[in-house]
């Protein structure tokens, strides 16, 4: 609950969550909750760190608190107050839809004004958001490409939303729909943002798809990392996993047992060749291609396999 709020929370939010006044005295009297003003508080944690996501999380509940009961958060507010990463999205500004008022930008508010307001929209904890589906679709049609796609990853690997759902969402925009289905066709399968970012830069320079590379071993412990196994190029693309998605854990039951992992084949095509791409490379898609078609060289020269283009006309 304080999440969705940028980590605030009031007196009648903790008692929903089973706390007694005694508890809450105890907390506040220790430091543990801090009191921001009169009747709303805050994890002593929670005021370590203030990123741009918590201020915007908090200005969103200030203005849905404040606005009528038909006034709903949209776009990158809905999808922040669904706890899906907001990389990349423009945060300045908290985007509501209402289905009359006057639309556009004020007081660091963006207003969208659609009537009727439409379908898929949902109350949650006396919130009223856009369905994680409904937000993706607007954020795809006005949002940078990248930022969307890392979001519609981060709601498929969740289980929040799937294509269909996605799709449905897309037609039922007012306008921007070829913009959303752009981003619906560069989903990656990704399973963090580093990963979705850097399957992103390998669709648009026309690279070939990777498949999960088999067990890595990372020269310097401290720096964890993924990899993506192109087993025909003989080579294995390492990179930062920043910010992994969120995934539901359950426990496995006895009718739903997890499946068997099965070892990497010993006698089949092994990694000659390994690329790293940090973080930081990703700001520079160009160089991040030319860097993975530079292994994939080294690789074919050590092996001594050369791949033909079949399509290539005969001098």
């Amino acid at each position: 609950m304080a999440s969705i709020r940028g980590g605030v929370f009031t007196r009648a939010d903790a008692r929903a969550c089973g706390y007694s006044d005694a508890d809450i005295d105890t907390l506040l009297d220790t430091g543990s909750w801090r009191r921001i003003r009169r009747g709303t508080y805050a994890a002593h944690r929670s005021l370590m760190l203030v990123t741009d996501e918590v201020v915007h999380l908090r200005r969103v509940y200030r203005v849905l608190h404040d606005s009528g009961p038909d006034v709903y958060a949209s776009h990158q507010s809905a999808a922040a107050l669904h706890a899906l990463p907001v990389w990349g999205l423009d945060l300045s500004r908290v985007h509501v839809t209402a289905s009359n008022g006057r639309s556009g930008r004020l007081r660091g508010v963006h207003r969208h004004i659609r009537d009727p307001v439409g379908p898929g929209l949902q109350l949650w904890n006396k919130l009223p958001m856009a369905s994680p589906a409904r937000a993706i679709a607007e954020v795809a049609a006005t949002a940078p490409t990248v930022p969307a796609v890392v979001l519609a990853d981060a709601a498929l690997y969740a289980g929040l939303v799937n294509r269909r759902t996605l799709k449905r969402a897309v037609t039922l925009l007012d306008n921007g729909n070829k913009r959303a289905l752009t981003v619906l066709d560069h989903l990656t399968g990704a399973a963090s943002v580093g990963e979705s970012r850097l399957r992103f830069i390998l669709a648009r320079a026309g690279l070939p798809t990777p498949t999960p590379s088999p067990p890595l071993e990372t020269e310097d412990p401290d720096v964890p990392a993924e990899g993506l196994w192109f087993p025909d190029e003989r080579t294995v693309v390492e990179f930062e996993p920043r910010f992994p998605f969120w995934c539901e854990e359950f426990e496995p039951s006895v009718e739903e047992p997890f499946p068997e992992l099965t070892a990497a084949d010993p006698d089949g095509p092994q990694p000659v060749e390994h690329c790293w791409i940090s973080w930081a490379d990703l700001d520079d898609p160009p160089t991040v291609a030319d860097r993975i078609r530079t292994t994939f060289t080294r690789a074919a020269r050590r092996t001594g396999i050369r791949h033909f283009d079949l399509a290539r006309a005969r001098m």
